[in-house]
């Protein structure tokens, strides 16, 4: 499973982050940026609920 985060969607809610830290993190700006591309299996789960759970749809999935 592979992620990314939509720069002109996101507005740096942090719901991913809180929910999976280990795959995505905030820049300085305040923005979620995914930190693993390439997501690890144990944090499927984890990262699958952080894409249903943006606020704003940022989190793109590709397999």
């Amino acid at each position: 499973m592979k992620v990314s985060v939509d720069d002109q969607r996101c507005r740096g809610h942090g719901v991913c982050v809180t929910l999976c830290a280990e795959v995505f993190n905030l820049t300085e700006d305040g923005y979620a940026v995914a930190i693993a591309s390439d997501v690890p299996t144990e944090f499927e789960a984890a990262t699958l609920e952080a894409i249903q759970c943006c606020p704003e749809q940022a989190i793109v999935e590709s397999r």
